[in-house]
Protein backbone atom coordinates (compact mmCIF):
# COMPACT_ATOMS: atom_id res chain seq x y z
CA UNK A 1 0.00 0.00 0.00
CA UNK A 2 2.33 2.25 0.83
CA UNK A 3 4.23 2.22 -2.36
CA UNK A 4 1.19 3.36 -4.42
CA UNK A 5 1.20 6.57 -2.38
CA UNK A 6 5.64 6.81 -2.75
CA UNK A 7 4.86 6.75 -6.92
CA UNK A 8 2.13 9.79 -6.68
CA UNK A 9 3.30 12.94 -8.00
CA UNK A 10 3.81 15.66 -5.26
CA UNK A 11 5.97 17.66 -3.35
CA UNK A 12 5.47 18.72 0.55
CA UNK A 13 4.42 22.70 1.06
CA UNK A 14 3.36 24.20 4.17
CA UNK A 15 1.71 27.25 3.84
CA UNK A 16 0.73 30.13 6.50
CA UNK A 17 -0.47 33.82 6.88
CA UNK A 18 -0.83 36.04 3.98
CA UNK A 19 -4.00 35.09 1.94
CA UNK A 20 -2.21 37.24 -0.86
CA UNK A 21 0.05 34.34 -1.18
CA UNK A 22 -1.96 31.58 -0.80
CA UNK A 23 -6.00 32.26 -2.36
CA UNK A 24 -7.62 33.43 -5.24
CA UNK A 25 -10.91 35.14 -4.78
CA UNK A 26 -12.67 33.82 -7.50
CA UNK A 27 -16.57 35.19 -7.44
CA UNK A 28 -18.54 37.31 -5.69
CA UNK A 29 -18.20 40.41 -8.01
CA UNK A 30 -16.47 42.42 -5.04
CA UNK A 31 -18.13 40.68 -1.95
CA UNK A 32 -15.19 39.09 -0.94
CA UNK A 33 -12.62 40.92 0.42
CA UNK A 34 -8.79 40.27 1.91
CA UNK A 35 -7.88 42.69 4.69
CA UNK A 36 -5.39 43.74 6.97
CA UNK A 37 -2.25 43.82 5.45
CA UNK A 38 -3.56 39.56 3.72
CA UNK A 39 -4.18 38.62 7.31
CA UNK A 40 -8.06 38.95 7.15
CA UNK A 41 -10.44 37.45 4.69
CA UNK A 42 -14.04 38.33 4.25
CA UNK A 43 -17.24 36.51 2.02
CA UNK A 44 -21.04 38.45 1.96
CA UNK A 45 -24.06 37.35 0.77
CA UNK A 46 -26.73 39.76 -0.36
CA UNK A 47 -30.14 38.89 -2.40
CA UNK A 48 -28.42 39.34 -5.62
CA UNK A 49 -25.02 36.86 -4.79
CA UNK A 50 -22.60 35.34 -2.64
CA UNK A 51 -19.04 34.93 -2.63
CA UNK A 52 -15.94 32.50 -2.21
CA UNK A 53 -12.26 32.02 -2.31
CA UNK A 54 -10.37 29.13 -3.73
CA UNK A 55 -6.31 28.00 -2.94
CA UNK A 56 -3.95 28.76 -5.42
CA UNK A 57 -2.66 25.57 -4.70
CA UNK A 58 -3.44 21.67 -4.86
CA UNK A 59 -2.98 19.35 -2.42
CA UNK A 60 -2.92 15.37 -1.99
CA UNK A 61 -2.95 14.64 1.62
CA UNK A 62 -2.80 17.18 4.57
CA UNK A 63 -3.78 18.77 7.52
CA UNK A 64 -5.46 21.75 6.91
CA UNK A 65 -6.66 24.70 9.35
CA UNK A 66 -8.39 28.27 9.21
CA UNK A 67 -10.00 29.99 11.96
CA UNK A 68 -13.33 31.06 11.09
CA UNK A 69 -16.11 33.34 12.41
CA UNK A 70 -19.86 32.80 11.23
CA UNK A 71 -22.29 35.43 10.35
CA UNK A 72 -23.62 37.08 13.25
CA UNK A 73 -27.38 37.77 13.95
CA UNK A 74 -30.61 36.21 11.91
CA UNK A 75 -28.52 34.25 9.32
CA UNK A 76 -31.54 31.71 8.64
CA UNK A 77 -30.90 30.37 5.33
CA UNK A 78 -27.57 31.10 4.21
CA UNK A 79 -24.58 28.28 4.43
CA UNK A 80 -21.20 29.37 4.86
CA UNK A 81 -18.44 26.86 3.55
CA UNK A 82 -15.16 25.28 4.09
CA UNK A 83 -13.79 22.25 2.00
CA UNK A 84 -11.75 20.70 -0.05
CA UNK A 85 -12.62 19.41 -3.60
CA UNK A 86 -11.26 18.07 -6.81
CA UNK A 87 -12.93 18.73 -10.38
CA UNK A 88 -14.74 16.53 -12.29
CA UNK A 89 -18.18 14.30 -12.03
CA UNK A 90 -15.91 11.82 -10.14
CA UNK A 91 -14.93 14.34 -7.62
CA UNK A 92 -13.50 13.79 -4.47
CA UNK A 93 -14.56 16.30 -1.52
CA UNK A 94 -14.24 17.11 2.69
CA UNK A 95 -17.07 19.17 3.49
CA UNK A 96 -17.67 21.85 6.12
CA UNK A 97 -20.62 23.65 5.95
CA UNK A 98 -21.91 26.23 8.77
CA UNK A 99 -25.99 26.10 8.38
CA UNK A 100 -27.49 29.56 9.02
CA UNK A 101 -29.95 30.26 11.73
CA UNK A 102 -31.93 31.95 13.94
CA UNK A 103 -30.60 34.33 16.54
CA UNK A 104 -30.52 32.31 19.64
CA UNK A 105 -30.96 29.06 18.02
CA UNK A 106 -28.08 26.61 18.04
CA UNK A 107 -25.29 26.04 15.16
CA UNK A 108 -24.93 23.35 13.22
CA UNK A 109 -22.33 22.15 11.30
CA UNK A 110 -22.89 19.90 8.18
CA UNK A 111 -20.26 17.34 7.17
CA UNK A 112 -19.88 15.31 4.02
CA UNK A 113 -17.74 13.08 2.03
CA UNK A 114 -17.48 12.68 -1.77
CA UNK A 115 -15.79 9.51 -2.96
CA UNK A 116 -15.65 9.48 -6.73
CA UNK A 117 -18.55 11.92 -7.34
CA UNK A 118 -20.86 9.88 -4.69
CA UNK A 119 -21.67 11.83 -1.62
CA UNK A 120 -24.56 11.40 1.02
CA UNK A 121 -22.49 10.77 3.89
CA UNK A 122 -23.92 13.48 5.90
CA UNK A 123 -23.54 14.03 9.55
CA UNK A 124 -24.69 16.81 11.42
CA UNK A 125 -23.78 18.82 15.03
CA UNK A 126 -24.21 21.25 17.61
CA UNK A 127 -21.83 23.40 18.29
CA UNK A 128 -20.87 24.00 21.83
CA UNK A 129 -20.04 27.47 21.45
CA UNK A 130 -21.22 30.17 19.78
CA UNK A 131 -19.20 30.17 16.73
CA UNK A 132 -20.44 34.16 15.76
CA UNK A 133 -18.87 35.53 18.37
CA UNK A 134 -15.17 35.17 17.63
CA UNK A 135 -12.99 32.68 15.47
CA UNK A 136 -12.41 29.17 15.94
CA UNK A 137 -10.42 26.74 14.24
CA UNK A 138 -11.59 24.36 11.44
CA UNK A 139 -9.25 21.11 10.86
CA UNK A 140 -9.78 18.95 8.25
CA UNK A 141 -6.96 16.18 8.37
CA UNK A 142 -6.27 14.17 5.46
CA UNK A 143 -3.66 11.35 4.72
CA UNK A 144 -3.83 7.95 3.69
CA UNK A 145 -5.25 5.96 6.87
CA UNK A 146 -8.58 8.38 7.22
CA UNK A 147 -10.00 11.71 7.00
CA UNK A 148 -11.07 13.50 10.63
CA UNK A 149 -12.80 16.65 11.27
CA UNK A 150 -11.44 18.75 13.82
CA UNK A 151 -13.50 21.66 15.62
CA UNK A 152 -10.91 23.68 18.18
CA UNK A 153 -8.57 20.64 17.90
CA UNK A 154 -11.66 18.06 18.99
CA UNK A 155 -12.59 15.45 16.84
CA UNK A 156 -16.08 15.08 15.68
CA UNK A 157 -15.74 12.57 12.30
CA UNK A 158 -13.94 10.20 11.52
CA UNK A 159 -14.08 8.29 7.87
CA UNK A 160 -11.61 5.67 7.73
CA UNK A 161 -9.52 4.16 4.82
CA UNK A 162 -12.10 0.93 4.00
CA UNK A 163 -11.33 0.71 0.37
CA UNK A 164 -9.07 -2.91 0.87
CA UNK A 165 -11.96 -4.55 3.18
CA UNK A 166 -14.94 -2.93 1.86
CA UNK A 167 -14.29 -1.62 -2.08
CA UNK A 168 -15.76 1.65 -0.96
CA UNK A 169 -13.02 4.42 -2.70
CA UNK A 170 -11.36 6.55 -0.61
CA UNK A 171 -10.22 10.09 -1.76
CA UNK A 172 -6.52 8.91 -2.68
CA UNK A 173 -5.78 9.79 -6.08
CA UNK A 174 -7.26 12.99 -7.18
CA UNK A 175 -5.69 16.29 -5.92
CA UNK A 176 -7.57 18.91 -3.55
CA UNK A 177 -7.85 22.88 -3.56
CA UNK A 178 -9.36 24.72 -0.48
CA UNK A 179 -12.62 26.55 -1.00
CA UNK A 180 -14.57 28.86 1.11
CA UNK A 181 -17.87 30.14 0.00
CA UNK A 182 -21.12 31.70 1.49
CA UNK A 183 -24.54 31.16 -0.37
CA UNK A 184 -27.94 31.26 0.31
CA UNK A 185 -29.47 28.00 0.28
CA UNK A 186 -33.19 29.10 1.77
CA UNK A 187 -34.69 25.61 0.96
CA UNK A 188 -32.92 23.42 3.16
CA UNK A 189 -30.58 25.09 5.45
CA UNK A 190 -32.28 25.94 8.42
CA UNK A 191 -35.00 23.67 9.75
CA UNK A 192 -34.66 21.43 6.58
CA UNK A 193 -36.10 24.87 4.42
CA UNK A 194 -38.71 25.91 6.65
CA UNK A 195 -37.05 28.92 7.63
CA UNK A 196 -36.17 31.32 4.84
CA UNK A 197 -33.48 34.02 4.84
CA UNK A 198 -34.42 37.40 5.73
CA UNK A 199 -32.74 39.81 3.39
CA UNK A 200 -33.45 42.24 5.46
CA UNK A 201 -30.81 41.23 7.30
CA UNK A 202 -28.02 41.68 4.63
CA UNK A 203 -25.35 41.49 3.98
CA UNK A 204 -24.23 38.34 5.62
CA UNK A 205 -20.78 38.63 6.47
CA UNK A 206 -18.37 35.70 7.31
CA UNK A 207 -14.73 36.08 8.19
CA UNK A 208 -11.73 33.80 7.96
CA UNK A 209 -8.07 34.09 9.41
CA UNK A 210 -5.14 32.07 10.21
CA UNK A 211 -5.05 30.01 6.99
CA UNK A 212 -2.25 27.11 6.93
CA UNK A 213 -2.23 24.15 4.53
CA UNK A 214 0.77 22.16 5.92
CA UNK A 215 0.17 19.18 3.18
CA UNK A 216 1.46 17.16 -0.08
CA UNK A 217 1.36 20.23 -2.30
CA UNK A 218 0.26 18.18 -6.30
CA UNK A 219 2.56 18.50 -8.97
CA UNK A 220 1.68 17.32 -11.73
CA UNK A 221 5.21 17.35 -14.19
CA UNK A 222 7.13 15.71 -11.52
CA UNK A 223 7.82 11.69 -10.72
CA UNK A 224 8.95 12.11 -7.53
CA UNK A 225 8.29 14.32 -4.13
CA UNK A 226 9.96 15.34 -0.95
CA UNK A 227 6.89 13.51 0.57
CA UNK A 228 7.54 10.43 -0.95
CA UNK A 229 11.10 10.47 0.55
CA UNK A 230 11.42 8.69 3.74
CA UNK A 231 13.60 11.26 5.51
CA UNK A 232 11.63 13.99 4.76
CA UNK A 233 8.01 12.11 5.97
CA UNK A 234 9.47 12.41 9.46
CA UNK A 235 8.88 16.19 9.01
CA UNK A 236 5.09 15.65 8.54
CA UNK A 237 3.73 13.55 11.53
CA UNK A 238 0.19 13.88 10.09
CA UNK A 239 0.49 12.18 6.99
CA UNK A 240 0.06 8.43 9.18
CA UNK A 241 -1.37 10.19 11.98
CA UNK A 242 -3.60 7.83 13.82
CA UNK A 243 -6.44 8.57 16.67
CA UNK A 244 -4.90 7.75 20.02
CA UNK A 245 -7.36 6.77 23.17
CA UNK A 246 -7.77 9.93 24.05
CA UNK A 247 -9.02 11.44 20.70
CA UNK A 248 -11.27 8.27 20.74
CA UNK A 249 -12.50 9.65 23.60
CA UNK A 250 -13.34 13.08 23.03
CA UNK A 251 -14.75 12.09 19.36
CA UNK A 252 -17.55 9.64 21.19
CA UNK A 253 -18.34 12.52 24.03
CA UNK A 254 -19.00 14.42 20.80
CA UNK A 255 -21.10 12.28 18.63
CA UNK A 256 -23.16 10.93 21.90
CA UNK A 257 -23.63 14.53 23.04
CA UNK A 258 -24.12 16.92 20.35
CA UNK A 259 -24.56 14.44 16.68
CA UNK A 260 -27.63 15.49 15.08
CA UNK A 261 -27.59 13.65 12.30
CA UNK A 262 -26.24 10.23 11.21
CA UNK A 263 -26.06 8.94 7.70
CA UNK A 264 -25.08 5.70 9.09
CA UNK A 265 -28.32 5.14 11.38
CA UNK A 266 -31.04 6.46 8.66
CA UNK A 267 -32.36 2.72 8.21
CA UNK A 268 -35.56 5.00 6.32
CA UNK A 269 -32.98 6.47 4.03
CA UNK A 270 -31.19 3.30 3.04
CA UNK A 271 -34.07 0.70 3.59
CA UNK A 272 -31.97 -2.59 2.16
CA UNK A 273 -28.78 -1.58 4.01
CA UNK A 274 -26.80 0.71 6.11
CA UNK A 275 -23.39 1.79 3.24
CA UNK A 276 -20.84 -0.40 3.97
CA UNK A 277 -18.40 1.93 5.30
CA UNK A 278 -20.84 2.51 8.09
CA UNK A 279 -19.90 -0.95 9.68
CA UNK A 280 -16.11 0.85 9.90
CA UNK A 281 -16.81 4.01 11.04
CA UNK A 282 -19.01 3.74 14.13
CA UNK A 283 -20.35 6.45 16.25
CA UNK A 284 -20.84 6.52 20.16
Amino acid sequence: MLLVYLLLSYFTASATGFFYQDIDITWGDGRAKILNNGELLTLSLDKASGSGFQSKNDYLFGLFNIQIKLVPGNSAGTVTTYYLSSQGSNHDEIDFEFLGNLSGDPNIVHTNIYTQGKGNREQQFYLWFDPTKDFHNYTILWNPLHIVFYVDGTPIREFKNAESSTGVPYPKRQPMKIYGTIWDAEDWATRGGLVKTDWTQAPFTASYENYKADACMWSSGSSSSSCASSSSSKNYTWMYQDMDSSSQSRLKWVQKNYMVYNYCTDTKRFPRGLPPECSLNKTA
